[in-house]
């Protein structure tokens, strides 16, 4: 695949793909399409895929470093383990009080500490409600909320370093991304500051990836694009895509250069022909490996 060179895997279409993640060991890439209930996985080396169907929505996903996955979901933080009948072996993990009828977990990662992080969101955006909070799970159990307040959580990443936090707020209301130090030690977030107002730029800001020079590669959300900010929170790069709804990006490949990319189909113009289609392609930056749940 040539660099800057747009791929689309073919034979597959989400209706709301998120939650691109790379597998080191097994590599291959795998997703989410939160409203079918399914994971999807892409194997590098073959281009073969497959899918598996859960029993309630997936929203985001990581490895677990003892194998299968670990995933917020509508009900709660669930260990998965996918089957190869095409099911899936939940086991839910925690839940905070909160979470009901109307709400789920949207998105989410492992810090590179291995800890993982996922936020809560009403379910109908039209209804703007900031009830969203953010919460960490680790050996510990499950945090009290780290961040509240939120009405569409997105955009969780971290610095190659790991003392830098990043999270988003996709939300038409919101459009802001923030930026806080970390205490890697402990798990704990502090310092909140606005990092980029992205009503100053194209798209609403969804997932997010960081590449090895530290800088922060947002999904514009309704703009067509990837953004791509450095660590002081300058534009220093857009990169154009062929569809209305990207939603997040991952950094995979023997030599983690090939960006995938994920989208969404709902509330699209009927002339987005790639609307909810997943893309492959090189930007020219390597990204970092992520952390596994409870690897580290």
């Amino acid at each position: 695949m040539l660099e800057h060179r747009i791929e689309r895997i073919e034979g597959i279409a989400c209706k709301v793909g998120e939650s691109p993640i790379w597998n080191a060991f097994e590599q291959a890439w795998y997703w989410v399409d939160i409203p079918a209930k399914r994971i999807w996985r892409l194997d590098y080396a073959s281009g073969a895929s497959r899918h598996w169907e859960a029993e309630e929505m997936v929203a985001c996903i990581a490895v677990h470093a003892d194998g299968g996955l670990v995933a917020g979901m509508e009900t709660g933080i669930f260990r998965l383990r996918l089957r190869e009948d095409g099911t899936v072996d939940a086991a839910k993990l925690a839940a905070p009080a909160g979470l009901g009828p109307g709400m789920r977990f949207n998105d989410g990662r492992c810090d590179r500490q291995g800890r993982f992080w996922s936020g809560t969101m009403w379910m109908d955006m039209a209804q703007a409600r900031p009830v969203g909070r953010l919460y960490r799970y680790d050996a510990h159990g499950l945090s009290a909320p780290q961040a509240s307040a939120l009405v569409t959580q997105n955009g969780l990443a971290w610095s190659p370093d790991g003392a830098t936090m990043y999270l988003s707020d996709s939300h038409p209301t919101r459009q802001r991304i923030w930026v806080f130090d970390y205490d890697r030690d402990e798990g704990v977030p502090h310092d909140r500051r606005l990092f980029v107002d992205m009503n100053a730029h194209p798209g609403r800001p969804d997932g997010a990836a960081v590449d090895a020079d530290g800088c922060y590669w947002i999904a514009g959300n309704d703009g067509s694009c990837l953004l791509r900010f450095t660590p002081a929170g300058v534009l220093d790069r857009t990169l154009a895509l062929p569809l209305t709804k990207p939603s997040m990006s991952c950094f995979g490949g023997p030599d983690l250069d090939t960006l995938l990319v994920t989208s969404i189909a709902p509330g699209i113009h009927p002339d987005d022909t790639l609307a909810g289609a997943v893309l492959l392609l090189r930007p020219g930056v390597r990204g970092l490996a992520e952390t596994p749940f409870g690897a580290a």
